[in-house]
C-alpha cells in the first residue's frame, strides 16, 4: 500500500505460462498509479491451489482480480475458469481471459461460464502493450471491483 492511502491494495492474479507474457503484464502495471500486488502462478492447478489456498497457498490472499490464459500445463484454462464460476466462493471474482485463442469456440465456451471478459493477445508487442494497459485501465482503475 502506498504511504497515506486507504485503500489496501488490489490483488492481481496472473494465471500464465509464457515468460515473455508475464514480463510483459509486470512492466505494464510498473507504470500503474494504482496500489497493487501481482500474483503469478504458471500453470492451472497452482491457479486453483492459490484460489483454495491449498498446498503451499494457505497464506494466499484473495484476488480482486484474475487475468488467465487458456492454454497451460496441468490443468487447461477452461477448466480452471469452469471451476471458478462454479464454486460459491470463487464466483464473483472478475476473470479476463487474455489468450491467443480467436477461435469462435473458446470465445462462446468462456463466455457460457460467465468470463467476465475475453481479450485475444496480439502478437504484436506494442499492441500487446496496450490490451494489457487497457486491463489495467478499465479494471484497476474504473470499475468498483469486489473487495476481499
Amino acid at each position: 500500500m502506498i504511504a497515506g492511502e486507504g485503500e489496501p491494495d488490489k490483488i492481481i492474479l496472473l494465471v500464465e505460462d509464457s515468460k515473455a507474457d508475464i514480463r510483459l503484464v509486470q512492466e505494464v502495471l510498473k507504470t500503474s498509479t494504482v496500489p497493487h500486488q501481482l500474483v503469478i502462478v504458471r500453470n492451472g492447478m497452482d491457479a486453483m491451489d492459490y484460489l483454495r489456498q491449498q498446498g503451499e497457498f494457505t497464506q494466499a490472499l484473495r484476488p480482486n482480480l484474475i487475468i488467465l490464459d487458456l492454454n497451460l500445463p496441468r490443468k487447461d484454462g477452461r477448466e480452471v475458469l469452469s471451476e471458478i464460476k462454479t464454486d460459491p466462493d470463487l464466483k464473483r471474482i472478475p476473470v479476463v481471459v487474455l489468450s491467443t485463442s480467436s477461435n469462435e469456440e473458446d470465445i462462446f465456451h468462456s463466455y457460457e461460464l460467465h468470463v467476465n471478459c475475453y481479450i485475444t493477445k496480439s502478437r504484436n508487442l506494442k499492441d500487446l502493450f496496450k490490451l494489457v494497459k487497457g486491463i489495467e485501465s478499465f479494471w484497476l482503475e474504473t470499475v468498483t471491483l469486489p473487495s476481499q
